[in-house]
């Protein structure tokens, strides 16, 4: 019996995940500097800002089902705040988008909800959904 716990999932279709969480980031960035952005008008106040944190909920959540390494897990957090402002500054370059800080700190509540959710047994999904699939 190991002394430690293992802080990495051993997940039997991490390629899948990993592929599919490198298209959630492509869609992403796609979205960001798309000189046409979907409007999805659907009448929340502060909708748009709504929509940036639960991108970045959704990709943090997601790496953050396959890294459980305490420095894999804060660096994937570093990394989409860099790519988050990084992407906020080049639609500053855009005649068709716009820059705003309040987009940046929307994406880092997105980061920061979804890193606490990867601190709970909730980090263990896709764990759970290999399991169930009988993998």
């Amino acid at each position: 019996m190991p002394m430690f716990a293992k802080v990495v999932p051993d997940l039997k279709l991490r390629f899948l995940w990993l592929t599919i969480g490198y298209g959630l980031v492509a869609s992403v960035v796609f979205l960001s500097l798309t000189s046409n952005p979907v409007d999805m008008e659907i009448g929340l106040p502060y909708e748009d800002k709504v929509f940036h944190a639960f991108a970045y909920f959704v990709l943090m959540v997601w790496f953050g089902q396959i890294y459980h390494d305490k420095f894999q897990r804060n660096m994937i957090a570093v990394v989409f705040v860099f790519m988050g402002m990084t992407l906020e500054y080049l639609q500053g370059y855009d005649p068709n988008r716009y820059f705003e800080f309040a987009d940046m700190i929307a994406n880092i509540i997105g980061i920061a909800l979804g890193f606490s959710i990867v601190l709970t047994a909730a980090k263990n999904i896709l764990l759970r959904v290999e399991k169930v699939i009988a993998i």
